[in-house]
């Protein structure tokens, strides 16, 4: 079911292109494709005239070590398209942040390197864990539907960020990206994004005993009596250059 809801999304989110002309007769009449070879080239031909009116994102990042420091962060990003020219974006971050009088242990000897999702293109799940007893989850769910609209979130600020003894909780939407980050010093990080070519989750712990989980909620809304833009590409190219996404991981 999953991987129809992708289907659906791609088909709606690209371009029309035109039907392949028939073999050796360049430019010469049409062939119809065989669903077997449509089938490896889904996401590149659009159905009708549908077009999306809607498309949010919502994150929501948590993370508790096992001295009782809890981070959490969440924000919510929606694009309505139905205005024609540039969608009409709203935006709302928030964080909060516990921080609990016992320091976190060391961990000497222990690192994680995760720059390299910044590589990484299409739909990104990653756990890295480095220590005993974590727990690390990241979830993804995808919703494609006719109908009502979401009701936009307050426009708000562009940023949202606090800090204090080591540990930073950020949620940010600048230089065409959105993005979701929790750190404590010496013990990992947690984030979610969504930018060109890419959407993701990672979490990365070195530490012992912690808890971290990451939740990303997609839902595209269609509006099937045309008149607006496509979505953006951004998105199709993430969406498109999938290869598999799971319930979590």
């Amino acid at each position: 079911m999953l991987r129809r809801s992708l289907l659906m999304v791609l088909l709606l989110a690209t371009p029309a292109l035109p039907v392949l002309a028939a073999e050796g007769t360049p430019g010469r009449g049409l062939k119809e494709i065989p669903d077997p070879e449509l089938n490896l080239m889904r996401g590149r031909y659009t159905v009708g005239d549908t077009r999306v009116a809607w498309f949010g994102v919502t994150m929501v990042s948590q993370w508790h070590a096992s001295n009782g420091t809890a981070l959490q962060g969440a924000l919510a990003l929606g694009m309505d398209f139905r205005g024609g020219g540039a969608p009409k974006l709203s935006f709302q971050p928030s964080v909060h942040v516990t921080a609990a009088d016992a320091p976190l242990p060391a961990t000497p000897g222990r690192s994680i390197d995760s720059s390299g999702l910044a590589n990484a293109n299409g739909l990104v799940q990653s756990v890295q864990v480095a220590g005993d007893g974590n727990v690390a989850r990241n979830t993804t769910t995808l919703t494609v539907r006719d109908g009502a609209l979401p009701t936009p979130a307050a426009r708000g600020e562009r940023s949202a960020s606090v800090q204090q003894a080591g540990v930073r909780a950020t949620a940010a939407l600048e230089s065409n990206q959105a993005r979701l980050l929790l750190q404590m010093d010496g013990q990992g990080l947690v984030q979610q994004w969504i930018r060109n070519g890419s959407v993701g989750q990672g979490i990365a712990l070195s530490g012992d005993g912690q808890a971290a989980s990451n939740q990303l909620r997609l839902e595209l809304v269609r509006d099937s009596a045309g008149g607006n833009l496509p979505l953006s590409q951004n998105v199709a190219q993430a969406i498109a250059l999938n290869r598999g996404m799971g319930p979590g991981q």
